[in-house]
């Protein structure tokens, strides 16, 4: 259960993201890349406390590491290959 509570949160950290970066009129996919630098951070401190406080062990924390930062970095990503500027997309 804890897995599924703190992927919605992010996924809903990710849609602020990207609202705060509209409204400071910047690019969405800018929102978008800046949340999985702090999204990364964020997973990595929940697995330290998993670990240090909690008892768990790091094998199981590395295991539920996976889809707490996988799939909102996934939505991220998609959301960035969307909403990106033509001018990104170019070859260089």
């Amino acid at each position: 259960m804890h897995i599924a509570t703190v992927v919605i949160f992010g996924l809903v950290s990710l849609g602020v993201f990207v609202a705060a970066a509209r409204l400071v009129g910047r690019r969405a996919a800018d929102g978008a890349r800046v949340f999985v630098w702090v999204w990364l951070a964020a997973s990595i401190v929940n697995g330290a406390v998993g670990v240090l406080y909690a008892g768990i062990p790091p094998v199981n924390e590395m295991a539920a590491f996976v889809p707490i930062f996988g799939i909102p970095a996934a939505a991220a990503w998609y959301v960035w290959r969307r909403l990106r500027s033509p001018a990104d997309a170019a070859p260089q």
